[in-house]
C-alpha cells in the first residue's frame, strides 16, 4: 500500500497539528480527512457508504468529542454493515481502565493513550503505520 486515507476524528487543534506533523514524516502518501466532532464524522462516513466521498482506510478516534462522543461514534461504526470493517484506533488522553474496557467492548481495534510531545506522536504514528499498513493485511474493498 502506497497511499493511505485516514479519517481523523479530533476536536483539539493542538492534537490535530501534532498528528499531521507526525504523519508528514511517514513515507506513505497520506490523505487526512478531519472531523471535529462525532456528528460530522458520522455524516462523512455515511457519505462514504454511498460513494460520495472516499471511504477511509483507518479511523483515528478521540473519545471526548462534542455533539456525539467517541463511544457513540465507535458503537455506530461497528454496528454498520458497510463500516464495521474499517479499523478504528481510539487515540485519547484517558488512561482510565473503564474507558479502555468500554472501547474494546465496543469493538475498537486498538486503544492508544495520546502522546505528550511531537517525537512521541511520531513514534506512535510509525508504530501505527508499521502494524496497520505493513504487517496487517486489510481488505481492498469493504463489503457487508
Amino acid at each position: 500500500m502506497n497511499s493511505l486515507r485516514i479519517l481523523l476524528i479530533e476536536d483539539s487543534p493542538s492534537d490535530v497539528r501534532l498528528i499531521k506533523e507526525a504523519l508528514k514524516q511517514t513515507p506513505l502518501q497520506v490523505q487526512i480527512t478531519l472531523a471535529r466532532d462525532g456528528v460530522e464524522a458520522m455524516e462523512y462516513l455515511h457519505q462514504s457508504e454511498t460513494g460520495a466521498v472516499n471511504r477511509p482506510d483507518i479511523i483515528l478516534l478521540d473519545l471526548n468529542l462534542p455533539r456525539k462522543n467517541g463511544r457513540e461514534v465507535l458503537a455506530e461504526v461497528k454496528a454498520a454493515p458497510h463500516l464495521k470493517q474499517i479499523p478504528v484506533l481510539v487515540m485519547t488522553s484517558s488512561r482510565a481502565d473503564e474507558d479502555i474496557t468500554q472501547a474494546y467492548n465496543l469493538n475498537a481495534n486498538c486503544y492508544i493513550a495520546k502522546p505528550g510531545n511531537l517525537q512521541e506522536y511520531v513514534d506512535v504514528v510509525r508504530s501505527i503505520e508499521n502494524f496497520w499498513f505493513v504487517t496487517a493485511t486489510l481488505p481492498d474493498s469493504y463489503v457487508a
